[in-house]
């Protein structure tokens, strides 16, 4: 399992870099197995930390994703439109999701050895 040190994590498997970009982690994606569809955000959509941002469909399940901080998304991954598998074969460099301009980060945000503590246990 890949969890790159310079990342944050959430407890929901989000993870944001120090540019705004964010994705689903690693362990997320081979939860959800093979990934079909991302419904993305809009450009321009105002988030609060925890609110619900798009959803990540896959063979398996659906799934929410969650906000890491508080911002405007300034941009999304629009390549995952055609090739959503870009999450499943690359989750933290092609397969990220948008870039928010970040106005207030979660208090709760997880270093990688926080996170990979949390996966283990789960």
């Amino acid at each position: 399992m890949n969890i790159p040190e310079t990342l944050k994590y959430t407890r929901d498997h989000e993870w944001i870099d120090n540019e705004g970009r964010v994705g689903i982690t690693d362990y997320a994606q081979e939860s959800l197995g093979d990934v079909v569809f991302v419904e993305l955000p809009q450009v321009g959509q105002r988030l609060k930390i925890g609110e619900t941002f798009g959803v990540v469909e896959s063979v398996k399940s659906v799934s929410d994703l969650y906000s890491p901080v508080d911002g405007t998304v300034a941009a999304v991954n629009e390549s995952l439109k055609e090739t959503p598998e870009l999450i499943n074969q690359d989750p933290y460099q092609q397969g990220w999701i948008m870039r928010v301009d970040v106005e207030n980060h979660s208090a709760d945000l997880l270093d990688a050895k926080s996170y990979q503590q949390q996966v283990e246990g789960e």
